[in-house]
């Protein structure tokens, strides 16, 4: 039974025949006048005219004088229809190969043909061609579509792979893509502006996460890579602008879940002399608006509940959730009142357990059977160190839309008064120096921000897994190159051994 090895051997002997005759094998240009589904799927315009079609091949089949191949560019197939009596001969000076020279082609190579389009006596829309041209050998076979390319490892590995075989992964990127570009036209069509913070910071904020560290040797500092655009941004507010917003990566050193990656895309705007009122109302049209462009409906089945985003949102309460819930009050009850509570819910309970991430577990353990839309507000204040009280001085102004068991982002009226958010900073770094690596660092360049002023504004944030969650699929289906553990092919280590790969 023919291996890799075995398969990648002859396309070389095919390869060397090729450079052999004169021919480039991998050529810098490469001309199309059409794609392959407008012409497919506008034929009666195309009947007759002289076109060229790009691809890569998916399928060769020769008969004596005739041939026909199958090729796919980003679009869709095409049939190529090849005659002896129709096909231009070999031209090294046009790097153009002939009927004779397809033996030395395989399924995986891409090739340009031009020919006039035609109907194939079976009806088929192809191209009858007169000129062929070769722009890239492919070396390695694609896995045999029939069969599948299904393990998971494999897929992950090479996702280059899964994208041609699977189309469906392919198309979900596409959709990935809308929903951004959906995002980012609706908050410019709101006003806001893109700025771009950085992503090497002296302290992280905005999130609590554990940071990856760095070295930077042009200052012979240790910098973060960022959990959170929220600080840059609000210094942005402070620093007059009204609408601000930064779509791009952040890093939380954390595990895999189905839910969270180390390193993901995510969204956060900021909207000065507005508040946490204004940000729902305005989320609630944004999610409408984005969701609609991305997969055309409003109504979805996600992690086996019926979600009809079209519907009225319903608000929770926090407080009122979790004392229905568990007879707890979240702002009297003791650090033993919540472990109990976990424990009764066969919850984890942590040595370094605290009363702010016990609570948060007891409602992540509530949250997880909630259909919505829903809008859970009034946080307690130690579990949110970053948005405005309420009048009652327990709660803050935060909006949390709850959909399908998961929190899809995190909203504040922000926080401005730079004498609270500094006593708030001192106490997450309490939490912090007793073993809450994901507590907030203290950073005091951002109180003095505040100190010079910023007026009353609100903000939201949200990463791509509003994509995954939407989409149905996991954290690492939800992105095109998920980090693995670094491993190389035996095949590729038998293939090179002089490069003495591990």
């Amino acid at each position: 039974m023919a291996t890799l090895k075995d398969f990648r051997d002859e396309r070389l002997r095919k390869l060397k025949e090729l450079q052999q005759l004169g021919l480039d094998i991998y050529p810098a240009d490469s001309h199309r006048s059409d794609n392959n589904v407008d012409i497919i799927s506008d034929f009666e315009k195309f009947d007759g005219k002289t076109v060229t079609v790009v691809g890569r091949i998916s399928s060769i089949r020769k008969f004596g004088k005739l041939a026909f191949i199958v090729i796919k560019d980003f679009t869709g197939p095409i049939q190529l229809f090849l005659r002896a009596d129709m096909v231009e001969e070999l031209d090294v000076k046009k790097n153009q190969i002939g009927l004779a020279q397809l033996p030395l082609l395989d399924s995986g190579d891409f090739i340009q043909a031009t020919g006039n389009v035609i109907k194939t006596q079976t009806g088929e829309v192809s191209v009858e061609v007169r000129q062929l041209r070769l722009t890239a050998k492919a070396l390695r076979p694609m896995p045999n579509a029939i069969d599948g390319f299904t393990n998971k490892e494999e897929r992950m590995r090479r996702r280059y792979i899964d994208m041609n075989i699977n189309q469906d992964v392919r198309d979900r990127f596409v959709r990935r893509s809308k929903f951004w570009q959906a995002t980012r036209d609706y908050l410019n069509d709101a006003g806001f502006i893109e700025i771009n913070t950085p992503v090497l910071e002296h302290s992280t904020g905005g999130a609590d996460a554990t940071p990856f560290a760095t070295h930077m040797d042009a200052l012979d500092q240790d910098f973060y890579l960022r959990i959170s655009q929220e600080l840059p941004l609000k210094r942005l507010i402070g620093a007059g602008f009204e609408k601000v917003y930064d779509i791009g990566p952040r890093f939380r050193n954390e595990g895999y879940t189905d839910e969270h990656l180390p390193e993901h895309i995510a969204m956060e705007w900021y909207w000065a002399y507005a508040d946490w009122n204004d940000g729902m109302k305005f989320m609630e049209s944004m999610f409408n608006d984005v969701l609609q462009k991305t997969f055309g409906t409003l109504q979805f089945e996600l992690n086996g509940k019926s979600v009809d985003m079209s519907k009225k949102w319903e608000i929770w309460d926090y407080a009122t959730v979790i004392k229905e819930k568990y007879d707890i009050d979240v702002y009297t009850s003791s650090l033993e009142d919540v472990k109990k509570a976990l424990v009764d819910n066969k919850l984890e309970v942590e040595k370094t357990e605290n009363r702010a991430r016990g609570i948060d577990k007891l409602w992540k353990n509530i949250r997880k059977d909630v259909v919505g839309p829903v809008w859970l507000i009034n946080t307690p204040k130690f579990i949110s160190p970053l948005a405005k009280s309420n009048s009652d001085g327990n709660s803050v102004q935060r909006f949390q839309p709850i959909i399908a068991g998961s929190e899809m982002a995190n909203g504040f009226s922000e926080l401005n008064d730079p004498i609270d958010q500094l006593n708030r900073f001192v106490e997450q770094q309490n939490m912090r120096e007793a073993g809450d690596a994901e507590a907030m660092m203290m950073d005091i360049d951002f109180v003095e921000m505040l100190e010079y002023g910023m007026p009353p504004a609100c903000g939201l944030g949200f990463s791509e897994r509003v994509f995954w969650v939407f989409e149905g699929v996991s954290a690492r289906e939800g992105v095109p190159f998920p980090q693995l553990r670094h491993e190389i092919d035996s095949v590729t280590k038998e293939i090179y051994p002089e490069l003495k790969l591990s």
